[in-house]
């Protein structure tokens, strides 16, 4: 049963509160000098999400500055195809880069037999942080959603376009259904070991969402996220799990709907007032301050916070950006953020 003390968990489970909780994406990472000093004593980014000790560490760090009300396992989304036995890397100034996988052809490398003993490490960081974290603090485990993770293992690296993997899609749907297959069981084994290790709630990033058709979206966002949601439930029927479609505008009530998800997160550039009116009443909901405003602080930022939470703030609501920390944004300006909120008056 979750526990009933933590605010974040009661804002999942529909509460309307006087205070939302607030957590941030990305809330661990380079915009903290704590961040980049533990950075450089792990080596590598890759090296700092399979040390349990540091990613522990650096998960911790913004909690001991700005007391959030949740805490996100610190990883990234590409351990999983890397798990599976694609070969990734990640240089410096350039991001992510894969061997990709540009069609049906190219699957036999991967495989789901052998995950875990690539992911152990990141399980026992999510032990740690259960038995770290303050009491009152929400402990969020994480992975990419099937497509967005897709994304990356056939393009090879990030993308602005995406044609490689829509043309798979597109151009050969039984054969990328495959990929996809694959993605589903991975990520479905992943979740529930972080579960088991102490994660209390699930968000799936599908960042990537937007770029699809509506039936390309229906097809490689809606379908794989309901067996991912379906799949947990099956063992952890009361696991919060919280869907977050970046881009994908009016499509999120159909996400909402047809996957299960208890919460949709909202990136920056949803209407607030058709969130109130169409979205919120469906269940809590999760968002969305321009990172931006993160950056420039004062007025604009305290306006538009002002102005989110006298939308979504009469109903289930958790404060969070419409996308991820930016290494730019001053500590001070989140601190001032957590304080605006905290005493915030609707």
């Amino acid at each position: 049963m979750p526990n009933t003390q933590k605010t974040f968990l009661r804002a999942l489970a529909g509460e309307t509160l006087p205070v939302p909780p607030i957590w941030l994406m990305r809330q661990a990472g380079r915009y903290l000098p704590e961040y980049r000093a533990t950075r450089a004593e792990a080596g590598s980014f890759l090296d700092l999400c399979y040390n349990p000790d540091l990613a522990c560490e650096v998960t911790l760090q913004p909690l001991r500055r700005f007391d959030f009300d949740a805490a996100i396992l610190f990883s990234d989304i590409l351990v999983i195809p890397q798990a599976l036995g694609q070969h990734l890397a990640f240089k410096q100034g350039e991001g992510p880069q894969l061997e990709a996988i540009r069609d049906a052809s190219g699957l036999g490398k991967l495989s789901v037999e052998g995950i875990h003993d690539t992911l152990g490490p990141i399980y026992e960081t999510v032990s740690k942080l259960s038995h770290a974290i303050p009491s009152s603090t929400a402990l969020i485990g994480f992975a990419g959603a099937p497509w967005t993770v897709a994304t990356y293992m056939v393009e090879g690296k990030g993308s602005k376009d995406f044609p490689n993997i829509r043309r798979f899609a597109y151009g050969d749907p039984d054969g990328f259904a495959k990929l996809m297959d694959i993605l589903v069981e991975a990520t479905t084994q992943y979740l529930l070991k972080q579960v088991e290790a102490g994660a209390e709630c699930i968000q799936l990033f599908e960042t990537w969402g937007g770029v699809l058709s509506e039936t390309g979206f229906n097809r490689w966002v809606i379908e794989p996220t309901k067996q991912i949601v379906a799949n947990l439930r099956a063992v952890h029927p009361d696991l919060p799990i919280i869907g977050f479609p970046r881009g994908c505008g009016l499509h999120l009530v159909d996400f909402k709907q047809k996957t299960g998800v208890t919460a949709v997160g909202l990136d920056s550039g949803v209407k607030l007032d058709w969130v109130a009116e169409n979205l919120q009443k469906l269940g809590p909901v999760q968002g969305n301050l321009d990172p931006m405003l993160l950056i420039t602080g004062g007025d604009p930022m305290f306006d538009e916070t002002k102005r989110i939470l006298d939308t979504l703030g009469k109903g289930p609501f958790i404060f969070n950006l419409g996308h991820g920390i930016t290494p730019e944004t001053p500590p001070e300006h989140v601190g001032q953020l957590v304080d605006f909120i905290r005493d915030y008056k609707g």
